[in-house]
């Protein structure tokens, strides 16, 4: 029998996927009484780079949890009887008006792609 070496080789693991909610919990242990962000990092083996980077997106908001959805109350305008052909209607027809919970508004009339809607409300949400 020939003899097979087996190499161990031990530190940080690259690539590793961390939820949402994981990163959040160790961001929030960064802010314990008494914690440094090194100890920290070292205690769940990442880089304090990767920890501090975590750090600066919830600040910016960037790094938030996930929201369950929420359904919202749905006001329809009642229908209106087609202006004569003189005059143009004040909205076109079709129109529909979206507020987000921060108060931005995007109205659209109904020949708006979905794809571009799509766009334009995750661009908002940002």
């Amino acid at each position: 029998m020939s003899e097979q070496r087996i190499e161990i080789v031990t530190g940080r693991e690259r690539r590793r996927r961390w939820s949402v909610e994981e990163k959040l919990r160790i961001v929030a242990a960064t802010y314990e009484p008494g914690a440094r962000v090194k100890q920290v990092a070292a205690s769940y083996d990442i880089y304090p780079g990767l920890l501090f980077t975590w750090r600066r997106q919830v600040r910016e908001g960037m790094l938030a949890p996930s929201l369950p959805p929420v359904f919202l109350p749905v006001r329809t305008a009642a229908p209106t009887l087609p202006a004569p052909s003189s005059e143009k209607p004040s909205r076109p027809a079709g129109r529909i008006e979206i507020e987000l919970k921060d108060g931005s508004r995007v109205r659209v009339d109904g020949d708006v792609g979905l794809a571009s809607l799509r766009r334009v409300i995750a661009a908002l949400r940002g």
